[in-house]
């Protein structure tokens, strides 16, 4: 699979849901970051609307108890990548996306301002698709190709001790090989 960017930081040919909550990187930040998260909602399950009703403002908090718990956040990240692959675009990558919260990486705090954010659909406790590996390979090679890149990190790397995702089921030496150009 092979991804562009175009000159918008919109993935060509990718399904484009756009999330309000996003604004303007500050001035003098570029993307240098990738921060690979990992999300289920309900937690645990995947393939629902819950997802993208959260990075939207449409989550309906009593459709499920959990739900009741976070209606009330304005998250989002740049892409959502489900169980089978499939790659959704919420914000251009040229914007700030809501994803990481209090972070900080190489002593740069706020890694929201200088990052793209992933979401993979899963837990901590499930393994990851074949499927998803290949998507996000593409997508970092896409991303790569656009962007200076410094680093790709997990979510726990940025936000230690606050967040775990995507887990110790994410498997960094499979995907780190699936990301060198062939």
């Amino acid at each position: 699979m092979k991804l562009r960017i175009d000159e918008d930081g919109r993935v060509e040919g990718v399904r484009f849901i756009a999330s309000p909550n996003c604004d303007e990187r500050p001035a003098g930040c570029g993307v240098e970051l990738v921060v690979v998260h990992a999300i289920g909602l309900p937690p645990g399950e995947f393939g629902g609307p819950g997802v993208i009703e959260l990075f939207t403002n449409r989550l309906d908090p009593g459709a499920h108890p959990y739900y009741a718990t976070i209606a009330d956040l304005r998250v989002s990240a740049h892409f959502l990548i489900r169980r089978d692959g499939e790659l959704i675009q919420f914000v251009s990558c040229d914007r700030r996306a809501w994803h990481a919260g209090a972070s900080g990486w190489r002593g740069r705090e706020r890694c929201n301002d200088f990052s793209i954010g992933v979401e993979l659909e899963g837990s901590d406790e499930t393994p990851f698709e074949d499927a998803q590996y290949e998507a996000l390979a593409a997508l970092t090679r896409a991303l790569e190709a656009r962007y200076p890149i410094a680093g790709i990190v997990g979510h726990s790397d940025i936000a230690p001790g606050r967040k775990t995702d995507p887990g110790p089921r994410f498997d960094w030496p499979r995907y780190r090989a699936l990301t060198r150009t062939p």
